[in-house]
């Protein structure tokens, strides 16, 4: 890895954050460049922070007081859309996982995962702009096949072949100058059409694509 990929950590658990920053410490091309102990502090730092001093990814827990992870997510969204987040938390479960990824989180891991898994996450997000699991396909399909909670993301307009192809390279986790090298495309070409897909689709950035996808059976889902 030649980038160093900045990130911030959000949980009130204090040992919490204390042991994940000397895990990273030890790896070189993650730099955890802000640690905060509750949303309201996390959002305080964004505001006097300069936006080349931001970071690239924020671990944020779900369960923190005042503001919870939800209330944070959203408000990040809606202030710092280029800031990809991943949800840290115990609270794995498939309507959580399912919300989340409707706000436009781009990655949910346990707190019990290994320091392989969260590294591999970071690198993948930062690369791509989301990443899933198997397990975490799983419970979308449980999320997505619930009679409550159907996520409801169709095209105004139908997609075309081209840009159905380039939807499929994108849950393949490949980046906008891959996609146009396998196209034969330019990279700006690319970037057109990622917005119109977007358009259509009615989805805010790659996660939401990538449940689109899943969705209307563009991208597989594991048997």
């Amino acid at each position: 890895m030649n980038k160093n990929i900045k990130i911030a950590l959000v949980d009130d658990e204090v040992l919490l954050i204390e042991g994940l920053s000397l895990i990273f410490s030890k790896i070189e091309h993650i730099n955890v460049v802000k640690t905060a102990n509750s949303g309201l502090a996390f959002l305080k730092y964004l505001e006097n922070t300069k936006s080349d001093d931001l970071p690239d990814i924020a671990l944020v827990d779900i369960q923190m007081k005042p503001m919870d992870g939800f209330e944070l997510v959203e408000s990040l969204k809606g202030q710092y859309q280029d800031l990809k987040i991943i949800i840290l938390s115990s609270h794995y479960k498939s309507n959580i996982v399912g919300h989340m990824i409707k706000l436009g989180v781009s990655a949910f891991i346990p707190k019990n995962a290994n320091r392989d898994l969260l590294v591999e996450a970071i690198e993948a997000v930062d690369k791509t702009g989301v990443y899933f699991t198997e397990k975490d396909k799983e419970m979308l399909v449980q999320y997505m096949t619930s009679s409550t909670k159907k996520i409801s993301l169709n095209a105004n307009d139908e997609l075309s072949e081209r840009e159905i192809e380039v939807v499929k390279l994108i849950c393949k986790e490949n980046t906008n100058q891959e996609i146009a090298d396998k196209l034969f495309l330019s990279k700006r070409t690319i970037e057109n059409h990622r917005q119109r897909i977007l358009d259509k689709v009615g989805a805010k950035n790659t996660v939401g694509l990538v449940v689109y996808a899943i969705a209307n059976q563009i991208h597989p889902l594991p048997q």
